[in-house]
């Protein structure tokens, strides 16, 4: 086992018109450090092209999880699949990457866009082989990962952006590529990469998308730990015990809610120094603590926190609203969705005074919600998550 893990993103545009997507992405999580990652792209569009998809998908990924070879999975695949009568084809176009106990990446594609590797930021070409299973010229490659490495996956809705429309001939993989390596940034994550990629395949659509349009990045990442707190504990005996958990946690600490942060300080030995700036009308104001790399306010804030988490795992159109601000939730969002890959909870069980005012709509089990439905969100994400309770 080493020190990186993987963080995946993935998102699709309907062709206009359609309510179903007919490319679809099955994900099959071997363990922490080994998945499989199928992106199938159906004939045709709508209701059928989902099916198909959505079982080639499911087929090959699971079979490859199973350690199955490939000439078994292809021939499930064409012996279960139903057949076009225009096409007299069986199955759907598919690419597959295997990450192997974060070392290794296997690359499996069949008559979907080349998956481009950017290594540091630049495109590198990956190591393929080519065999013939049914008739089918399948593409396999395997290299091994480096930290940092992005994997984009498209279906060709994408390599057909804009033709016709914003541009004379479709938008090249060359094309592509010469944007991704335009517009990388270190710290992107998978999913702010394919929000990226989908949003220019968008533009060059017209907001009309003549195909679907999926795309899927696989970064390799180092692991990095993220610590929040939030609330005291039931009993005050318990006090020092969670504060020293928490503090002796690797990682950046987060402190949230105002009696929680004074105990936090008092813990530390350090004053606690409140600001009155609204950066945002809608979220209170954010304190410092020496030694704690963020503190906010509790239930106002997370619950914003809990709806750009919920944005995220859907079309990310709200990414401009907390990438770029300064507010106690947009901070909180840009450490949880973008730098954190392991997340801590300690969650204090006791009821705040604060909130047994009858014209306040908070109480006990709204935190106790927030803090659950977020943490499904993150899971969501990819994110490893570990809640304790006090």
């Amino acid at each position: 086992m080493n020190n990186l893990c993987i963080d995946i993103g993935y998102h699709s545009l309907n062709k206009y018109g359609e309510e179903l997507c007919g490319d679809h992405i099955e994900l099959v999580r071997q363990n922490d450090d080994s998945v499989v990652m199928v992106l199938a792209d159906g004939l045709g569009s709508g209701v059928k092209a989902s099916i198909l998809s959505t079982l080639t998908s499911k087929i090959i990924s699971t079979m490859m999880a199973q350690s199955m070879n490939l000439e078994e999975c292809v021939l499930t695949v064409a012996e279960t699949l139903p057949v076009c009568e225009v096409r007299k084809v069986a199955y759907s176009t598919f690419t597959l990457i295997r990450i192997i106990d974060n070392k290794e990446a296997e690359i499996i594609q069949y008559d979907n866009p080349h998956v481009i590797l950017l290594r540091n930021g630049k495109s590198i070409p990956l190591p393929e082989t080519a065999i013939e299973i049914e008739g089918k010229t399948i593409y396999r490659s395997r290299i091994r990962i480096c930290e940092d490495d992005s994997f984009i996956a498209m279906s060709d809705g994408a390599v057909h952006a804009g033709v016709g429309k914003s541009l004379n001939y479709s938008w090249q993989r060359s094309d592509i590529i010469a944007f991704m390596e335009k517009i990388y940034n270190r710290e992107f994550t998978a999913k702010t990469l394919t929000t990226l990629l989908l949003d220019q395949c968008g533009r060059l659509y017209g907001g009309k998308p003549g195909d679907d349009t999926t795309v899927c990045v696989i970064k390799i990442r180092k692991r990095k730990p993220v610590n929040l707190l939030i609330g005291p504990p039931v009993s005050t005996s318990d006090d020092s015990k969670m504060m020293s958990l928490f503090f002796s946690k690797e990682g950046k600490h987060i402190v949230c809610g105002g009696t929680t942060s004074k105990l936090a300080a008092k813990f530390l030995h350090k004053s606690l120094n409140q600001s009155l700036d609204y950066l945002d009308p809608e979220i209170p104001p954010t304190a410092k603590i020496e030694g704690v790399d963020l503190v906010t306010e509790g239930v106002v804030t997370i619950n914003k926190v809990l709806f750009y988490a919920q944005n995220y795992l859907e079309d990310n159109n709200c990414y401009c609203d907390w990438k770029y601000k300064k507010d106690g939730a947009s901070l909180i969002s840009q450490l949880l969705f973008e730098e954190a890959t392991d997340i801590n909870f300690y969650v204090g069980q006791a009821v705040n005074p604060a909130h047994q005012n009858s014209a306040l709509p908070i109480g006990f089990s709204i935190k106790m919600r927030l803090v659950q439905e977020l943490s499904q969100c993150l899971m969501k994400m990819g994110k490893k998550i570990k809640v304790s309770y006090f």
